[in-house]
């Protein structure tokens, strides 16, 4: 067991080169959309909206198709079976999401400039995590307004959850729920930074056998002249 931690632990500290550095240069640029673009695009048609309401959620505030006016829309149609308003101040994603975003791309600079495959393989981790429970709590909250309906409302329906990827049909409306452009922006970040995970690790374990066959070769020269 202790020689393959030693052999990790030199894999791990090892330096990144410049290929492993650029993608995770661009890794942290591909965080950027996450404050310009949406994360996420909900899009609802019904026999009386043909041209029906859009809800476009971004990690820091929920914007409505019409200037803002589908999310009252979608409001009022909320009102009668009993699901709570939709409003910035429910989701509190969007108070940690812009700060968490900020320090991964802060931890992806470091990394680029003190890089090796350990802080590659820390950076990677990180972000996976990050996106998982990300995609959770969206998935919970989506859960939560479909099941936390109040008993006094108007219209009775069984409890259900909104699409989280596809489309559904919710009563008389198709509900239609997909990624924005800021996810599909973090989910390349992803591929970068685990390309360059792969691509670090094998290239310090190719230096690692070199190193141990120069030294092998080395200590077979001192034994025959000794």
């Amino acid at each position: 067991m202790t020689p393959f931690i030693e052999k990790s632990n030199r894999i791990l500290g090892s330096p990144l080169g410049l290929g492993p550095r650029g993608l995770i240069l661009l890794a942290a640029l591909l965080l950027l959309p996450a404050y310009t673009s949406p994360l996420w695009k909900m899009t609802m048609f019904a026999p009386q909206y043909q041209d029906g309401l859009r809800l476009e959620i971004y990690s820091y505030k929920l914007v409505g198709g019409n200037h803002g006016q589908d999310v009252k829309e979608i409001n009022v149609l909320n009102h009668y079976i009993g699901m709570k308003d939709l409003s910035d101040e429910d989701f509190t994603e969007f108070k940690w999401l812009p700060f968490v975003i900020g320090a991964l791309a802060l931890l992806f600079l470091r990394a680029v400039v003190f890089g090796t495959v350990g802080s590659a393989l820390d950076v990677t981790v990180l972000f996976v995590y990050f996106s998982a429970f990300s995609l959770w709590s969206f998935a919970y909250k989506l859960w939560s307004y479909g099941h936390n309906l109040a008993p006094t409302a108007a219209v009775k329906v069984p409890p259900f959850m909104p699409p989280l990827f596809g489309g559904k049909q919710l009563a008389n409306f198709e509900v239609y729920s997909y990624p924005g452009v800021a996810s599909y922006a973090l989910g390349a970040a992803a591929a970068a930074l685990v390309a360059a995970l792969i691509m670090s690790w094998r290239t310090a374990r190719r230096e690692a056998g070199s190193a141990r066959s120069v030294a092998g070769a080395e200590g077979d020269r001192r034994r025959v002249s000794s």
